[in-house]
């Protein structure tokens, strides 16, 4: 074996040493260590080796330089996020979770999204009780009465809260049989602020006859709540204490999804 040969393990070593030092480094600037004296801190390295990775980050556009001794994320970051954004499905995410949560419920799973005043159901998984309902992947439903629209609705400005409740009772008054539990506007705030404090919400049949539901909303890299997830069966399978029972399940499992798409348990 030439010296060389015998140099390869540990020059491998070294440049993958070097490679995570580069990861973790774009992670604390990310986190806010802004000067090199802070970054090398975290990193603990020299200040001369965070210079020299600093220097390789900056030209390869990871990094920006936008004062003496202040570090920022770079353009090639932003172009990277972009195209992950682009190459993940939500629903393809999500689904693996709500699958899982289906497993463990027996009841029916919806995953929906606010568009204007409605919750639209990007996925459902039926229960296997032998029930259905008349929900299906990409019918709407009043955001301020569906579970999944409760749990969305703390994203939304609260000037906006009294439109969409109208039109939700506007949506109901149209049915030839109404939900049974029609909540009152200062009970339906009520009932956003407390899902929305411990990080999940009922539909007490406030929707359809005979349906209960918990859910919980699905927070973006931001914190920003994008999607909601939602666990759902008749009134004989959804007792009180059953939807009290099933509550942390769903916020696990929609805090699970959120983690996959960034979230770091900031609100």
């Amino acid at each position: 074996m030439n010296k060389t040969d015998a140099m390869k393990p540990q020059s491998q070593s070294a440049g993958t040493q070097t490679m995570l030092r580069g990861f973790a480094l774009i992670e604390f600037v990310a986190g806010g260590a802004r000067t090199v004296g802070q970054i090398s801190e975290h990193l603990g390295s020299p200040r001369s080796t965070t210079h020299r990775i600093l220097r390789g980050l900056l030209a390869a556009g990871y990094l920006r330089h936008v004062r003496p001794d202040q570090y920022f994320l770079g353009p090639k970051l932003i172009g990277l996020g972009a195209v992950a954004l682009e190459q993940l499905s939500l629903n393809a995410l999500a689904r693996p979770h709500l699958q899982k949560l289906a497993d463990q419920t027996s009841d029916t799973i919806h995953f929906g999204v606010v568009v204007g005043q409605e919750v639209m159901y990007l996925d459902k998984i039926s229960g296997t009780r032998g029930l259905e309902m008349r929900s299906r992947i990409g019918h709407r439903m009043p955001l301020a009465t569906t579970g999944i629209g409760k749990a969305l609705t703390p994203a939304l400005p609260r000037d906006q809260w009294p439109a969409l409740y109208e039109a939700a009772r506007q949506t109901h008054r149209s049915l030839q049989v109404p939900p049974p539990n029609v909540l009152g506007f200062d009970a339906f705030q009520l009932a956003i602020l407390e899902g929305e404090e411990r990080g999940y919400v009922f539909d007490l049949e406030e929707n359809e006859p005979s349906i209960r539901c918990v859910a919980s909303a699905v927070r973006d890299a931001t914190g920003g709540v994008i999607a909601g997830v939602s666990v759902a069966s008749t009134l004989p399978y959804m007792p009180l204490e059953r939807l009290e029972q099933l509550g942390p399940l769903v916020r696990a499992t929609a805090e699970a999804i959120s983690r996959e798409l960034g979230w770091t348990g900031e609100r």
